[in-house]
């Protein structure tokens, strides 16, 4: 007989009623194969007695496995495991303890090449060089608490709880519409926007409009890993054309107008995803006159638009697209932080009607209270007071990163200083390689993971991006002595190597 009383673990502490627990308990012995087809279970004042508890208890149990077809009771038989419960072959993983420890699939499924897993191992004595994002400290969550604490209190909310429109909470993109016409010199009422979980979201959305299979769009010589890999997804062939101190060079793009039919062209105008560079004024506009000429569309991802820190950001594509090419992608993730997925695509009217219509098969819609949170933190002047403390600070961050970089780490690298934005763009010496130092900085607790991300054509310019803006004073002064003890390091092992040879 099987040892009821000292195999089943009932809790009476615990919020989950004790027949549910019980019958969970039997569920899982008969999943394991213990409890076999069409094995005779105790009668339930004999399991009651077993287990110390009431009949009734065990009735309600045995009446929910019987719901669930994992038990059946014949009349004065008694009851049994359900003979159509298929045989468990239970495989031994030899592993200590390993309880349900699922890692490879009993299906084939396909992977695609292009793509690359997301990890989120991170541990607290590491510091991590990252690509540039906003420190989550500086979140204002507690003027975002107030808001929705005050949303979901009122009677009518309940309203926004339903399936709502794929286009977005009709209330954030009448807020955004003057927000962005104030802020970028758009001129674009609600239903220029959707609104999106990111401006990844707007990429993926723009690109399963524009592409198909083998249809050409252009980027930098450098450019944003991740739409690289979403274009790709989609079956795009990427022409590249230069990048310099002015942005994406237009006599590259005119040249390869001339004689290849393209369908769009992406790029991070405001600050060169990843060099940072500026698109200057004059290439802006060339930009949408051969947009105009040739019938391209333009993906302008203003990623960072709010942080410049020498001047006035110069206004974006969208602002002087007078024929319909520019699909204007941002986000308010970077302003605020992460978690907080709320982004927006902007265009023509029937290009957002679509792109909401395709919307809906890999996001039904939004997260409305969201949004709504959001349409009054932007309408309140929040979001606009909370970029304007955030641009102080990491301006401060900015100028030291660039100055401890440059006194105690020019031997082994160059920059320029950015104009805005929250990351610079070093540029290593030939002698050293990011992979040596990637390896011995894990020595001195850091890590420096995306190195391989920022040369998709091997092209050997031994760039890469350095955030500075979720780092505070002290926390630099650290990144910074970490990274000469690293480069001293690889510096030492490479002179010891040569003079070895």
């Amino acid at each position: 007989m099987i040892p009821y009383k000292s195999i089943v673990r009932l809790y009476k502490d615990k919020k989950k009623p004790l027949y549910l627990q019980l019958a969970n308990q039997l569920m899982q012995l008969i999943k394991e194969g213990t409890l076999i087809s069409d094995a005779p279970l105790p009668s339930s004042r004999k399991l009651a007695e077993l287990l110390n508890l009431h009949r009734k208890t065990v009735i309600a149990a045995y009446e929910e496995l019987q719901l669930q077809g994992w038990i059946t009771t014949i009349p004065k038989k008694g009851t049994f495991v359900n003979s159509k419960v298929p045989i468990i072959i239970q495989k031994d993983f030899k592993v200590k303890n390993a309880i349900n420890k699922k890692t490879i699939a009993g299906f084939t499924f396909y992977k695609n090449k292009e793509l690359i897993p997301h990890t989120n191992n991170q541990k607290k004595e590491l510091i991590y060089i990252n690509d540039g994002v906003p420190d989550t400290r500086l979140a204002p969550l507690k003027e975002l608490a107030i808001i929705y604490r005050n949303i979901v209190s009122k009677k009518n909310t309940i309203q926004y709880i339903n399936y709502g429109t794929t286009h977005g909470n009709n209330d954030l993109r009448r807020v955004l519409a003057i927000y962005l016409n104030q802020t970028r010199g758009l001129k674009i009422t609600e239903e220029n926007i959707l609104i999106t979980r990111g401006s990844q979201m707007g990429i993926y959305l723009s690109s399963q409009l524009i592409i198909k299979q083998k249809d050409i769009i252009v980027t930098g010589e450098t450019n944003y890993i991740s739409a690289d890999r979403t274009f790709l997804h989609q079956g795009a062939e990427i022409k590249r054309i230069k990048v310099d101190t002015n942005g994406l060079c237009i006599n590259d793009l005119e040249k390869l107008c001339a004689t290849t039919k393209i369908k769009a062209i992406y790029i991070t105008s405001h600050h060169h995803h990843p060099t940072t560079v500026t698109l200057s004024a004059e290439r802006r506009i060339a930009i949408l006159q051969l947009a105009k000429k040739y019938n391209f569309a333009i993906l302008e991802d203003d990623y960072d638009y709010d942080f410049h820190y020498s001047h006035s950001p110069i206004l974006p594509l969208a602002s002087h697209d007078t024929n319909g090419n520019v699909i204007y992608l941002g986000s308010i993730c970077k302003s605020v932080a992460p978690v907080f997925r709320v982004g927006y695509m902007i265009a023509t009217k029937d290009v957002i009607n679509e792109a909401a219509t395709r919307r809906k098969y890999i996001d039904r819609q939004g997260d409305a209270l969201l949004e709504m949170t959001f349409s009054k933190f932007i309408a309140n002047g929040d979001l606009q007071r909370h970029t304007n403390k955030v641009l102080k600070i990491y301006k401060e961050r900015r100028d030291l990163f660039c100055k401890l970089i440059k006194e105690e780490l020019s031997e082994f690298l160059e920059f320029e200083i950015p104009k805005g934005g929250m990351a610079i763009w070093v540029v290593l010496h030939k002698k050293y390689k990011w992979k040596q130092i990637a390896e011995i900085s894990e020595k001195h607790n850091l890590r420096i993971t995306d190195w391989k991300n920022y040369d998709p054509t091997n092209s050997g310019h031994n760039g890469m991006r350095f955030g500075f803006a979720s780092y505070t004073l002290k926390e630099i002064e650290i990144l910074v002595l970490r990274l000469k003890k690293t480069l001293e390091e690889v510096k030492k092992e490479n002179y010891g190597h040569l003079k070895h040879c």
